[in-house]
């Protein structure tokens, strides 16, 4: 922590709670990733599977073992917000209350009227999961997940951008999914898209069973650049060989370690930094703005229409 000596105790204590977050999301990406290559190996060994025709990628992809694909969640590789459609599917399954389904709801319709993250609605829904899921065990929250993912995500994956990412598996490289979302939840979407792993924020637990508090911080950001970092030196991945993807201005960091970084359906800022500096661009919504954006019927709460209108009802709602 020497390197850290020039900068403010507040500032000192944030890049160190950035490091600590990308180096157990690297850790435990790592070890998911072992197990997730174990069951496609069992797979493969019960049911060969037919040859596919392949999808001819958006972006020219050279196959180079050293080389690695970084993929964001929200809104690059699933339509809306991953913690969301999550907490969604755990009120369903009677983990709290209508108050925080609100508060869910609240913080996806501005996902969507906005199409950008709000760090203050991102964290408030973090902060509430974390208390929801205090005591349980990992393993219940992991099969919830794996129904969660089959009710509320699965159809929300973009095809486009799930076609980049198979582009990169056939060329050889491993793919890994770089989210703020819980590392269970990521590790649950990185094995249904056949990816090779997931890096996401780490949540502690002690002896399987969550305590309600993170490592480090959420991996947002900085955090998610440690981590990217942190797992390249751990593979032996040269970081000018790798590509990265994402659709928020947050995730720059992340973007620049990378030789090939792309802006994947971007916000406001990441369009321009990226046209400036000629990154490549593809944006798979119907609009400027992510029109597509899945949005919570939010049962219980009645359906959300879209749009300024669903903003205004749950504003209303929720005072």
């Amino acid at each position: 922590m020497a390197a850290l000596g020039w900068l403010t105790p507040r500032r000192r204590s944030a890049t160190a709670r950035s490091v600590l977050a990308g180096e157990a999301a690297a850790e435990a990406a790592r070890k998911s990733s072992l197990q997730l290559e174990r069951e496609r190996e069992e797979a493969a060994a019960q049911e060969p599977v037919e040859a596919e025709t392949p999808v001819e990628p958006e972006f020219p992809v050279v196959g180079d073992v050293r080389a690695a694909a970084f993929f964001d969640l929200d809104n690059t590789v699933m339509q809306g917000a991953s913690i969301f459609h999550f907490g969604r599917g755990l009120y369903k399954r009677k983990f709290f209350q209508r108050r925080e389904l609100a508060r869910f709801a609240w913080a996806q319709a501005w996902f969507r009227i906005a199409g950008v993250e709000d760090p203050e609605h991102i964290q408030e829904a973090r902060d509430s999961a974390l208390s929801i899921v205090k005591g349980h065990r990992v393993s219940e929250l992991m099969s919830i997940g794996e129904e969660i993912y089959d009710e509320y995500m699965a159809d929300r994956i973009w095809p486009g951008t799930r076609d980049l990412a198979q582009a990169h598996l056939d060329a050889g490289q491993k793919v890994w999914l770089v989210t703020a979302a819980p590392v269970e939840t990521a590790t649950i979407i990185a094995r249904r898209l056949g990816l090779t792993g997931a890096l996401g924020t780490v949540a502690e637990s002690v002896d399987g069973v969550y305590t309600g508090r993170l490592v480090g911080e959420p991996l947002h950001g900085p955090a998610k650049a440690e981590a990217v970092r942190a797992l390249a030196a751990a593979e032996g991945l040269d970081l000018s060989r790798c590509a990265a993807y994402s659709d928020s201005h947050n995730d720059i960091p992340m973007l620049s370690l990378v030789g090939h970084p792309y802006a994947i359906n971007p916000d406001t800022k990441l369009r321009k930094h990226a046209r400036d500096r000629d990154w490549r661009l593809r944006d798979y919504r119907t609009g400027r703005k992510a029109a597509k954006v899945g949005i919570p019927a939010a049962a219980g709460l009645g359906a959300l229409a879209g749009g300024t209108a669903a903003a205004v009802a749950l504003h209303r709602r929720r005072h």
